[in-house]
């Protein structure tokens, strides 16, 4: 029997309150769940529900305790089909939900709960108050953009590092929780999002921050499900567009991070699409490979460095960006010295293993492919005078020559490419990424050195026999800063560099959190006699206009490497969760092979049973050739006097149908005399029956007749008698 509702309001008030006697939270969990499966949404009032709890929050609300908090989430959370969204959004967001997503201590039962409450007001499931969602969705997208922690903001730094480790929680916690509120809407509203991002991604200072969130939502697992909304959205052309005008190494290097991770899911998931996009990301292509760095001059005023970016393709004067784009350019993100631009590697990687022939016509005759394609210019001037075709092939010529050869190249063209069907129309988004990454030498080096050290593994060398690479990895020597200046072995510089670009395992000894202290130490502060360098001031305690170009530079490049660094990690892990995903199916195909060997070997045993049963067969079969041949003569003469007789038959037949014809005839003829003699008959029958009555009516005369006819043959008799004797006489 379910609670009334007074009753379990104040089962509720018991509860937060934490009184004697009151019930547990399961317990109260249980009997809404209850209540709220019983009772009949139309017979309960919404706005009486939300009078009584904002009365039974006003009276027991304790913001301190994170129990209460914890309970009056999962009271909200299971009220839920009976609360109204607009009651979520302007109500409890303020007073429960977001002090709640700023606080770490809550159990992430609870911060689920708030989440799954958020979501469902953003998705406005009751289909009422569709203005007041979309205000809130808009809400919270500007709480990420503007209220959350920003790395590519130096301000956000500055004001991080003065707070102190509560603080620095909260705000983390806060940036974290309304991101898995945006993932998790996103995974099932996505266009909503996408819509909501896209407004906002005119912005140049949001612009990083989007991309950023992008990057998170594709490496969902939930997002296969968008990759064809997101391929037709506004939005991805916006990407685009950013990729081919914005100057920001930073968010350039994201956004090319998002774009190849998008490829092969528009592969699977929006295969046309793509094909559609091919010559805006061979544009890109080309702006990574030709990309222009920032030119550090030096202000002769104050002797600082300015870094002046240089425009799209080439060096020529900056072109205006057709003004129907409404775009607005993002110079650089960070205040640092002109940073080296994205590497192209990865994503002529991923676009040469989908589209080779397409990619290797455009690098040989780039405007010949533009004339073809004709694809609009974001720029006043033509594509003829952005581009310098002679240095786009000559860079594009290292990243082929580190490419194996497409097998495609030899049997198809760059039309064929984008009409016939696709070579990875059956593959799945993992075995795109693994097989595109192979392509690389370096990945295929390293596969293959994988595979000579399995095959190598059993065998013994000698001392002498060991190569440079069985030797010990040396470790390189930590930075001396104690004098003020770096000082840095030339032989270190070299090793590290070849150790991180080489592709292998690295360990990082004593990794620490913190920047060293001596990084912030300028040039010109003079040592102490021990050789230690004084102290430098703490960031926080001076104003951003008395912090010192070379700390603001150091930061910066800090901030960069940081953004970089997250990006470089977001897209390992999402590759590495689609090779596991590859290794999973390549692991399970080794077992099927292996099953199918074990199988091959028992069908091979018993083919050569086989082989010997046919041998015999063959021998029986020649036996029963040989009968059935002497069969077959044996059938043919048979044939032959069942022919003969077949004809006999016939012409048996075709007598008798003869013979049958005439009985026929005569069967007629002899009916039809029948007929007549049965007229006949009936005719004498009648006649003999008239004869009959006239000979009864006349057989009195006839009697009669008979005594005359005797009485004349009496008096005959007696005449002649008288004659004779008259003649006597």
């Amino acid at each position: 029997m379910p609670l009334l509702l007074p009753v379990l309001f104040s089962e509720i008030r018991l509860v937060l309150e934490g009184s004697i006697g009151a019930p547990s939270l399961l317990e109260l969990i249980c009997a809404i769940d209850e209540f709220v499966h019983v009772v009949d949404q139309n017979s309960v009032s919404s706005a009486d529900i939300e009078e009584e709890l904002q009365s039974i929050h006003r009276d027991v609300a304790d913001h301190s305790s994170s129990r209460q908090a914890e309970g009056f989430l999962a009271v909200l959370y299971h009220l839920r089909p009976l609360l109204s969204s607009a009651s979520v959004i302007l109500l409890w967001f303020d007073l429960i939900l977001r002090p709640a997503l700023r606080e770490p201590k809550l159990s992430t039962n609870a911060i689920d709960n708030a989440t799954d409450l958020i979501v469902s007001s953003l998705r406005n499931e009751d289909n009422a108050h569709q203005q007041k969602s979309d205000d809130f969705r808009r809400r919270i997208v500007d709480y990420y953009l503007l209220d959350a922690f920003n790395e590519g903001s130096g301000e956000d730094i500055i004001s991080w590092a003065e707070l102190d480790e509560s603080e620095k929680d909260r705000r983390k916690y806060w940036k974290a929780n309304l991101e898995n509120i945006l993932l998790k809407y996103g995974t099932q509203c996505p266009e909503e999002l996408m819509t909501e991002l896209h407004a906002q991604f005119v912005n140049p200072s949001l612009r990083l921050q989007i991309l950023i969130l992008l990057n998170l939502f594709t490496s969902s697992p939930g997002f296969r499900n968008s990759a064809s909304i997101l391929a037709t959205y506004p939005l991805t052309s916006s990407i685009m567009t950013s990729l081919l005008i914005d100057n920001s190494t930073t968010a350039c290097s994201v956004g090319l991070t998002l774009l190849v991770k998008l490829l092969p899911l528009l592969a699977v998931h929006a295969c046309e699409k793509l094909k559609e996009m091919v010559p805006q990301l061979l544009l890109v292509l080309s702006r990574l490979i030709c990309w222009k760095e920032r030119v550090s001059v030096v202000d002769e005023s104050n002797g600082s460095h300015v870094d002046i970016p240089q425009d799209f393709f080439n060096a020529s004067p900056s072109h205006e960006i057709r003004p129907e784009l409404h775009w607005e350019r993002l110079e650089s993100t960070f205040d640092a010295a002109a940073a080296p631009g994205p590497s192209p590697r990865r994503f002529f990687t991923f676009l040469y293993y989908l589209f080779p022939c397409n990619v290797l016509r455009f690098l040989r005759a780039p405007f010949a492919y533009l004339n073809d394609c004709r694809p609009e210019s974001p720029y006043t001037v033509g594509w003829e005078a952005l581009i310098d075709e002679i240095e786009l092939k000559g860079k594009a010529e290292k990243l082929l020559r580190e490419h194996q050869c497409h097998p495609l190249i030899i049997w198809r063209d760059a039309k064929d490419e984008l009409t016939l069907p696709d070579f990875w129309a059956e593959y799945d988004v993992s075995r795109i990424a693994s097989e595109a990454a192979m392509l690389d030498v370096n990945n295929t080096v390293l596969s293959l050195r994988a595979k000579l050290d399995e095959t190598n593994a059993t065998a013994t060398y000698t001392p002498s026999e060991r190569s440079v690479e069985d030797t010990p990895a040396t470790s390189v020597h930590p930075i001396d800063l104690s004098s003020g200046v770096a000082k840095i072995s030339l032989q270190d510089m070299i090793a590290t560099s070849v150790a991180l670009k080489s592709n292998l395992d690295i360990n990082i000894a004593a990794p620490t959190s913190q920047w060293p202290g001596a990084l912030f130490v300028s040039s010109t502060t003079p040592s102490t006699r021990n050789g230690d360098s004084s102290r430098p001031e703490s960031v926080g305690s001076k104003s951003s206009d008395e912090i010192p170009s070379h700390i603001v530079q150091a930061i910066s490049a800090l901030q960069h490497e940081l953004v970089l660094l997250k990006n470089e990690l977001n897209f390992e892990l999402w590759l590495s969760r689609e090779n596991v995903q590859h290794i999973g199916r390549l692991y399970q195909e080794r077992i099927l092979s292996k099953n199918v060997e074990v199988e091959r070997q028992g069908l091979y045993n018993k083919l050569r049973n086989y082989r010997t049963q046919v041998i015999g067969l063959e021998r029986e079969l020649r036996e029963h050739k040989e009968q059935a041949s002497s069969a077959k003569n044996k059938y043919a003469e048979w044939n032959t006097e069942l022919q003969g007789k077949l004809r006999e038959l016939r012409d048996e037949k075709k007598k008798w149908t003869m013979e049958a014809a005439a009985l026929r005839t005569e069967a007629k003829e002899a009916k039809a005399l029948f007929a007549a003699q049965g007229e006949l008959l009936d005719n004498a029958r009648k006649e003999v029956f008239m004869l009959q009555t006239q000979k009864k009516e006349n057989q009195h005369k006839i009697d009669r007749l008979r005594d005359y006819e005797k009485q004349i043959q009496q008096h005959l008799k007696m005449q002649q008698l008288w004659f004779e004797l008259v003649l006597c006489r």
